[in-house]
Parts: C-alpha cells; structure tokens; sequence
C-alpha cells in the first residue's frame, strides 16, 4: 500500500529493498515560430507547449498594422517572403472543411483571430487539440513538410472555405522544436 502511495506520488523504487529516489517527469515536449513580415523584420513570436489538452499556442505580435488578423498553421514549413505562399495551404490532415463555426471543418490549423491594437500590438494564449507536437502522428506538426504559422492581413470570418477571406500573408514563422 505504501509503495503505491509512493508511486502515484511520482516517486520510484530503485536500488537495495527500501531505498527510494524520486525521478522527475519528463519536460513536455515545445516548440516556436519567429514570426517576420515580408521585409525580414521580427513582428512576433509564438511558443508552443504539449499539454494533455492539446498544443498551447501563446503568440506575441508587435509592429503589425491594427486590427483583427487571421491566424493559422500552415502546412509547409517554409517562409519565403513577400508572399509566403511557399507556406502552403491551412494545416488540414483530416481534409476538413475551413472554419471554425463550419459545421464540416475546422482545419486542424484554423486558430481565433489575433487582436492587434492601434499600437501594433496583440497577443492570443489558445489550446489546439487538433494537432500534436509528438512525431508520427498525422495531426504532428512536425511530419515530412513542417509546418508555419501565417498571419493574415484580415480577420478570419471562421467559415468561408478555403481561408475564411482573411485576405494576404502579411507575415510568417516556421514552427521548429524547442
């Protein structure tokens, strides 16, 4: 009883009868995106964390024209400026349908509008369960390809089909593990 007390403790039995040694858990599994515009500036970061939820994404934008922006993860892991249409398309390993209020979608890479205020600045803290930071699995984001996040010159209207009319690729950052 009490070595499984211990046990649901996080503690592990190792050595001569008796002896205990507690291990700590493994560091979840992160990554992060520089984000830069077309020019080659910074204009954001994002850090990505593996939790049991999903992945949580926390995005910090600065210098970015004010606004509601759409924001998604793309398919490809390549930014090649000014467009960025080396990115590719939404990240949609389950071939759904755009938008998150689609009653056949979202994309797995559909992700809430990021608020940039009149100052530039704007930040969005958000858990995707659609896809993983754990290799091997289809929804990972870093499968063959890579992955990057976009962000869009326009607010998302979250179900028009293929991109929600969020209008250019105003900047870009592969997604690369921590």
């Amino acid at each position: 009883m009490r070595r499984l007390l211990l046990a649901s403790m996080g503690l592990v039995f190792t050595g001569c009868a008796g002896m205990m040694a507690e291990t700590e858990p493994p560091a979840p599994l992160t990554a992060g995106a520089t984000l830069k515009d077309k020019d080659g500036k910074q204009v954001g970061v994002a850090t990505l964390v593996q939790t049991a939820e999903g992945v949580r994404i926390a995005i910090t934008g600065y210098r970015l024209p004010p606004g509601p922006k759409g924001l998604h993860i793309h398919e490809v892991g390549i930014c090649q400026p000014p467009d960025f249409t080396s990115a590719g398309a939404h990240f949609n390993p389950f071939k759904k349908k755009h938008g998150r209020q689609s009653p056949e979608g979202p994309h797995a890479g559909d992700l809430p509008n990021l608020a940039v205020g009149a100052a530039g600045e704007g930040g969005i803290d958000v858990v995707n369960n659609m896809v993983t930071l754990r290799p091997g699995q289809a929804s990972s984001l870093f499968g063959d390809n890579g992955t990057s996040l976009i962000v869009h010159a326009a607010a998302d209207d979250e179900k028009t089909d293929p991109t929600g009319n969020s209008g250019g690729r105003i900047a870009c950052g592969v997604i690369t593990k921590g």
